[in-house]
């Protein structure tokens, strides 16, 4: 069930009231039954305060305006999609597999953003035991159905056309719903004048044709058959042909951001089209944030508790090697004091070593610094030359512009703050490595005047 904070975050999205005292105490009134003070709050004022049910209208524009006489709340801005409730019929919703159980599965989604709920409760959560969320109506009847108006369709309009999915109203809804996108419905009256032109002409155009496949799930119904039927009887259509755009909210009902009825011309469908898309878009992005972060938790749990087996496998490796060393040692006690011995005459030799390589690396930096020369004072004819190193510090230094790079390397190597001989100096904008084969280049020829900045890449 979802708990009060998701309720009150709901009523606040829904309504755009933002103080929480205010809406909870009108959730408390509405005995925290969020559809019913949602409804309550959004009915028109022309008309009293009365619930959305099943047997409202669609058709009629809900107002979201709140009733003075309930609370003395002013009036939310109209948002600019006629949203409504709608609830199914129940052989819709159920299946050979029985309604999905659950409370809110989806936020409702409304335009510019007046209508968004807790996105955490997107519906895309998994059921008992971990497992997805079944489809909620079997493959039989109503796919069957489905299949056989695309079928019809393919064949009337063979080229440029919406893809109708070949499934159910209640698996393309959640098709929608995994995807993030809104759910288009063509509801077909193959006996109507009006639909040969309407499919031919505005649904089969390609501009509408191209942007429904890009940005919407379609499904279409035959109003003979069952399904179909049901459908425009719950979307109370009643001229043809007849579109809608929905998507889901609770398990029961859908929301009904627009229709449309009557002969249409492409450019008022895409307009219409567009108009919903964009409106609904920051919901719809949000929704698919918030399932990436819930999906990146997951794996990161995972590779957590991989990453603590790792560990607990490598403590206990590490503790039988010990052990073993331990044993080892105790038996071979006079062979480990050899070998101590032997360790100690090496690091006593690996120790001069390396002094005697340090005071030959010293005697090089004092060559080399001594090479350099006085540092030029600042003039057209002088470069400036900073060079930073893997470290983080930067040194700086004036050379003549005819100087060559060699010289750079020799200030580099003079320095000392390098541990390793092996490096290329390297400037950033445009990349260029200054290697052994640019050396004897003067940093004029080279570009690199009159102000330089290079880097050290350890080869």
């Amino acid at each position: 069930m979802v708990d009060v904070a998701d309720k009150l975050a709901c009523f606040q999205a829904v309504t755009g009231l933002e103080d929480p005292d205010l809406c909870t105490e009108i959730l408390q009134a509405h005995g925290w039954d969020l559809e019913l003070a949602i409804s309550s709050f959004t009915s028109s004022n022309q008309s009293s305060a009365s619930t959305i049910t099943s047997d409202s209208d669609p058709r009629d524009s809900l107002d979201p305006t709140q009733s003075a006489s309930s609370s003395g709340l002013a009036p939310a801005p109209n948002p600019s999609i006629a949203w409504k409730l709608v609830t199914l019929p129940f052989s819709v919703i159920s299946g050979s597999l029985g309604l999905v159980s659950g409370a809110v599965g989806l936020g409702l989604w409304a335009a510019g953003g007046v209508l968004s709920y807790s996105l955490g409760m997107i519906g895309l959560g998994q059921g008992r035991g971990g497992e997805s969320s079944a489809r909620l109506v079997s493959v039989s009847a109503a796919a069957s159905e489905a299949m056989e108006f695309v079928a019809a369709f393919e064949r009337d309009y063979p080229t440029t056309r919406p893809n109708f999915v070949g499934e159910g109203f209640m698996d393309a809804l959640q098709r929608s719903r995994n995807s993030f996108k809104l759910l288009f419905v063509y509801l077909h009256s193959p006996d109507h004048p009006d639909s040969p032109v309407f499919c031919g002409r505005t649904l089969c155009s390609e501009a509408v044709a191209a942007f429904v496949n890009e940005n919407f799930v379609a499904w279409g119904a035959d109003i003979r058959a069952s399904e179909g039927f049901k459908m425009s009887n719950s979307l109370k259509a009643s001229r043809f042909p007849f579109c809608a755009v929905v998507m889901p909210t609770t398990n029961q009902r859908i929301a009904l951001l627009q229709q449309v009825e009557g002969p249409t011309s492409p450019e008022e469908m895409l307009t219409m089209l567009q108009k919903v898309l964009e409106e609904s878009s920051p919901v719809l992005v949000a929704a698919r944030l918030d399932a990436e972060e819930r999906r990146n938790n997951m794996r990161l749990r995972e590779e957590q508790d991989a990453a603590y087996r790792a560990a607990l496998e490598a403590d206990q490796a590490r503790e039988r090697q010990r052990r073993e060393e331990q044993e080892r040692l105790e038996r071979e006690a006079a062979e480990a004091e050899q070998k101590r011995k032997e360790e100690e005459e090496a690091h006593e030799r690996a120790a001069r070593e390396a002094a005697e390589k340090e005071a030959a690396r010293a005697r090089m930096r004092e060559q080399k610094a001594l090479s350099l020369g006085d540092e030029p004072e600042k003039g057209p004819s002088v470069t400036q030359v900073l060079v930073r190193f893997p470290t983080g510090e930067r040194k700086e230094r004036r050379f003549h512009s005819t100087a060559t790079i060699q010289l750079v390397y020799d200030y580099v190597d003079s320095l000392g703050c390098l541990e390793v001989e092996d490096y290329s100096l390297v400037s950033n904008f445009p990349r260029v490595t200054y290697g052994r084969d640019k050396q004897s280049l003067s940093l004029k020829e080279a570009g690199l005047h009159p102000q330089a900045s290079l880097f050290v890449e350890l080869n």
